[in-house]
């Protein structure tokens, strides 16, 4: 079972389901919608994603032709998005609580991304903040 939730923790989901592949997408939609390089998405199945609490403070925006972003119209949050009729939606995996582990990892629309961030390059990594001046 997958569980997330919204920043503000007003609306959740539930979603009977694994995460098997992540996609890391450097479209200039989703960065400019994340204010990021890049959103981490993973697909699931429609049918098997139900809205446990606030579900009537989710507001949706169409992105692009028949693309959907649902998010919350308390803190933004973006939670799914969908495409019309499509049997799966796209779990935004920074508001997933649940842990996963994923071998499967792609970094897509690199075409798009964005000039300051290069996903081959290893920068340091800090546990927490930044380091002490």
């Amino acid at each position: 079972m997958l569980r997330g939730s919204c920043l503000c923790g007003r609306v959740a989901y539930e979603a009977e389901a694994t995460v098997e592949t992540i996609a890391h997408c450097h479209c200039e939609t989703c960065r400019k919608a994340h204010g990021a390089a890049f959103s981490s998405i993973a697909a699931v199945p429609r049918d098997r994603v139900r809205w446990v609490r606030g579900e009537d403070l989710l507001r949706a925006y169409e992105s692009s032709p028949g693309k959907v972003r649902r998010f919350c119209s308390v803190c933004g949050s973006q939670l799914i998005a969908e495409r019309d009729g499509g049997p799966n939606v796209m779990l935004r995996l920074g508001c997933l609580d649940s842990p996963v582990t994923v071998d499967r990892q792609w970094h897509i629309w690199r075409s798009d991304g964005a000039s300051w961030y290069d996903p081959s390059v290893a920068h340091p990594e800090l546990a927490e903040g930044f380091p002490p001046a």
